[in-house]
């Protein structure tokens, strides 16, 4: 059995290894695109496609008017706050395309959130939906911003529908809440003057850096994660040779719920461009009913999401009527796939869901299930050029799961090294050393590797429950209460406990309107140890989560501690 365990359960063909990339940086990967795939459309949004082509001639106009700010260099950040428009992919490669770095912010962020990110980032520009500029508007004055772009929804629409859209939006539907930054230059207005002036080319290295993307590790404070152009050409590497296996050029068509901002869905959406794929970006997937909509009007072969959005979207009416005799490769990531919602999703599209696991810090590809695989309870294997090893407190290497024996001597934390793994991160030496030993990334996460070379997740480091000495992962408490046909969904957490130093909590959303706590705590008593039982149990009509539906069981401790 050779040392990386997991080459022997590859896929038939899987190479053990990345191929060297043709491309010298994400700018080179895109206008290659550009080039091969001109008139077909590249991006969907709100009725109207761009093509390849015009995506090429506007990043271009984008990249030209980057580099005619007075103040900007090679190499400096941008920042761009959009939530899933057409403008999206226009400003990203426009940054790349210009030798500059790009900042992803969530539209989302509160002033404390994105100053934070702001000034950490150093970023010189921002580009921003009007929608949210009024938070941007307290913070700038407090940054390294001198430049602010501005667009409204409907701006790449073509007219009267653009105009309609933005009237709609801000005059009908008051959803622009008063702002004011001066100086700030409508991203139109900035692509017309970027049509005029000349692109410089700039010489872009694999060590450049490529994104600063944004992650709260291991603690709640934001870090920079650096990603390179190396970073990120070898994980989309990795992606397409284990998901990729079955795509025809310039046929597949992909839908993109999860926010670009996310490294999950940026990675996979570069991925897909290769193939010519038309990419179809959904602005506002909590709105069920209107994902539901646009899902019926394409023959999509292929999705990315997370448990949550599976889960929401199977319990949306209009979602058995679908037509899923295209679909090719969906992907889960963010958070675990659940056993009750892999298997509901495969009864109902006839397709596999295919479990991803990453980080933000390894751009973000680390392990896949094989393509075809039902559900095991598993993350996968280490995809291509990746190696992973599970490390005690002291680093020393753990064994094999076999199946046999104590399962706790096999558990720990989760080490990753390859090729897509962050350089460190931005203007912070101590959390790099924190986050590297010997080579290898510490993930944070735990779990343990199978004699084939299959890891399982059991949790996170910092979500672990210690009750009375004993380890109580929250993941395993949600798998199981999430088969019970009451439950719509549930988040475990720990808190303080006199006599076992932690207790158990369950939080759940009902599915069925009756449920009380006592059918719970009798579900339980059948299927946990007493350690692992829910000593407090409560229902509530929501759980809060990520922009990408990750269950924010931080805020939840959080939410307690007040209490």
């Amino acid at each position: 059995m050779s040392e990386k365990i997991w080459l022997d359960s590859y896929p038939a063909g899987m190479p053990a290894e990345i191929a060297a990339t043709p491309f010298s940086s994400l700018a080179d990967l895109v206008e290659d695109t550009i080039r091969q795939f001109g008139p077909m459309p590249a991006f969907h949004n709100l009725g109207h496609a761009i093509s390849f082509a015009e995506l090429g001639r506007l990043s271009r106009d984008f990249a030209a008017y980057l580099q005619g700010l007075s103040g900007i260099t090679r190499g400096d950040r941008i920042a761009i706050m959009l939530p899933n428009l057409l403008q999206y992919p226009v400003v990203l490669f426009g940054i790349l395309r210009a030798g500059l770095t790009v900042v992803n912010i969530n539209p989302l962020y509160t002033a404390r959130e994105l100053v934070t990110q702001l000034k950490d980032s150093g970023a010189k520009a921002i580009v921003i939906l009007e929608n949210f500029a009024n938070t941007p508007q307290k913070v700038l004055p407090d940054t390294s911003v001198t430049h602010v772009i501005s667009t409204q929804i409907g701006d790449l629409l073509p007219a009267p529908k653009r105009q309609l859209i933005n009237f709609v939006v801000k005059r009908a539907k008051k959803m622009v809440p008063a702002w004011r930054i001066d100086g700030a230059l409508p991203l139109r207005k900035a692509l017309k003057r970027g049509a005029r002036t000349e692109l410089r080319p700039v010489h872009i290295a694999h060590d450049d850096i490529a994104f600063l993307q944004y992650t709260g590790g291991t603690t709640s404070i934001a870090k920079g994660a650096i990603l390179t152009h190396h970073n990120m050409l070898a994980n989309l590497e990795q992606t397409n040779l284990w998901i990729s296996q079955s795509f025809k050029q310039g046929s597949e068509i992909v839908i993109a719920p999860l926010p670009m901002y996310h490294i999950f869905c940026l990675t996979s959406t570069l991925a897909f461009m290769k193939w010519g794929s038309l990419t179809v970006l959904i602005t506002n997937p909590r709105d069920m009913p209107a994902f539901i909509k646009e899902l019926k009007r394409w023959k999509f072969s292929v999705m990315t999401g997370v448990n949550t959005l599976f889960n929401s979207l199977m319990n949306t009416p209009g979602f058995d009527k679908l037509d899923f005799s295209a679909l090719k490769v969906v992907v889960g990531g963010g958070a675990s796939v659940q056993k009750p919602v892999a298997e509901r999703w495969q009864k109902h599209t006839g397709s596999f869901l295919t479990e991803a696991y990453g980080l933000t810090e390894t751009s973000p590809g680390v392990c896949c299930t094989p393509l075809g695989t039902p559900w095991n309870g598993t993350i996968g294997l280490p995809v291509s050029s990746t190696e992973v090893s599970i490390r005690d407190d002291a680093f020393n290497p753990l064994p094999l799961w076999t199946g046999e024996g104590d399962i706790e001597k096999c558990t720990g934390e989760i080490c990753v090294r390859g090729p897509q793994v962050m350089r460190g991160y931005w203007n912070n030496d101590e959390e790099t050393q924190r986050a590297f030993q010997d080579g290898w990334l510490k993930t944070g996460d735990i779990g343990h590797m199978d004699d084939k070379g299959y890891v399982t997740i059991t949790d996170r480091k910092k979500d672990m429950i210690l009750v009375s000495g004993f380890n109580v992962y929250p993941n395993e408490i949600e798998s199981v209460l999430m088969m019970h046909p009451g439950v719509a969904e549930c988040a475990v957490i720990g808190v303080p406990d006199e006599r076992s130093g932690e207790a158990v909590k369950l939080i759940i959303v009902r599915k069925d309107p009756a449920l009380v706590k006592e059918d719970i705590i009798s579900y339980c008593r059948a299927q946990f140890t007493g350690y692992k039982r829910p000593q407090y149990i409560d229902f509530r009509e929501a759980l809060p989560k990520t922009p990408i539906g990750k269950i924010l069981r931080r805020a939840l401790r959080d939410e307690d501690k007040k209490q």
